[in-house]
């Protein structure tokens, strides 16, 4: 159930991340909005996956998630780059989440 939770943490983190982008520096309510609460919910799913799982794995799988949803999420909507370099590098980050996943097993 831990894992669970945590995968629900990071992407409560990924739209928290993104949510950054459109609310203009919390001058949109809206968007600030669900900034407010995606942040709120992201932090506290985190800390009751935390009570399962360890620390650092849950942390780092956390942090991950956030990062690849939100880079993904920045070539979508936002036209970044995605070059092969930068893909590649999405990629380590999956395969060290995977990595800490396959270290860590209930």
């Amino acid at each position: 159930m831990g894992w669970l939770i945590l995968f629900a943490a990071g992407c409560a983190e990924i739209v928290f991340a993104v949510s950054l982008k459109y609310n203009e520096g919390f001058t949109k309510l809206w968007p600030s909005v669900i900034t407010g609460i995606t942040g709120i919910a992201s932090f506290y799913l985190l800390m009751v996956a935390i009570k399962t799982l360890p620390l650092g794995t849950a942390y780092a799988v956390w942090t991950g998630i956030g990062a690849v949803g939100a880079a993904v999420l920045g070539i979508i909507l936002f036209k970044e780059s995605a070059d092969w370099i930068r893909l590649t590098s999405i990629l380590f980050i999956i395969i060290g989440i995977v990595g800490l996943k396959m270290t860590h097993i209930e």
